[in-house]
């Protein structure tokens, strides 16, 4: 049996020289987090919502061709995490406390400690991603320190980066003002930043209904289960999708 140590030094020869996708998520749990979901859904369908949305981005690093990260909510999640992925490509680096910003400068921080420099983040709330974004990514940071993929209602879908990220403790996470502040924010530090195609992350019972229409012709296992519940969820509480 392979030690800690042993599996981490294979995950080394792996993840060099390639970019490292890094899910940054929650296990999904009745009552925890997409409080705007809720509101409009309630814990129990809000909770079938996030399983579907995190089986999606589980989708995308089982078929990522470089390393993986899976970045669970905290130390506690750690086992849970591990259960989700089982190949030799993926690590867990567990998120420390803090908010939003500071949770990734550290994590940031703590990749990069491990050899870790090409570094995409995504969260298990954007099953609209396609192979033809993630390429987009890659080839940006090819030529940028810092890639993003702004989301329509302001915030980002995506961020990527080669270099350290500057302080991101005060940005206005959770805003329509954080893609723009979190763009500012690394060109202050002077960091050259490409801007990719706009995309959407599910924070509301109106990206569901959006989401049945961009995943109608989405052939992924994952993506037809999360359509069709948004299908079932929309038809319940009365909302016209045709």
């Amino acid at each position: 049996m392979c030690s800690t140590n042993d599996k981490f030094l294979k995950f080394l020869v792996i993840m060099k020289n390639s970019e490292v996708l890094v899910l940054v998520c929650k296990q999904p749990k009745l009552g925890f987090g997409k409080q705007r979901l809720s509101a409009s859904l309630g814990v129990e369908m809000t909770q079938r919502v996030a399983e579907a949305l995190l089986n999606c981005a589980l989708e995308d690093l089982r078929s990522w061709v470089g390393s993986v990260v899976i970045a669970p909510s905290s130390q506690e999640d750690v086992e849970w995490a591990a259960s989700l992925v089982r190949q030799p490509n993926v690590y867990v680096q567990p998120q420390m406390q803090g908010n939003l910003g500071q949770r990734l400068n550290t994590l940031d921080f703590e990749l990069r400690s491990k050899g870790m420099k090409r570094l995409i983040y995504i969260g298990s709330d954007s099953p609209g991603l396609i192979e033809a974004d993630y390429a987009a990514v890659c080839d940006a940071m090819q030529h940028h320190d810092v890639a993003l993929m702004p989301a329509i209602d302001g915030g980002v879908v995506l961020m990527a980066n080669n270099r350290p990220w500057p302080l991101l403790t005060d940005l206005p996470w959770s805003s329509n003002q954080l893609g723009n502040a979190l763009m500012d924010c690394c060109r202050d530090e002077g960091q050259s930043v490409a801007t990719l195609d706009e995309s959407f992350d599910i924070d509301e019972l109106a990206d569901l209904v959006k989401l049945i229409e961009v995943l109608e012709d989405d052939p992924r296992p994952a993506r037809s289960i999360l359509r069709q519940l948004a299908s079932d969820i929309t038809s319940i509480v009365g909302v016209n999708h045709a």
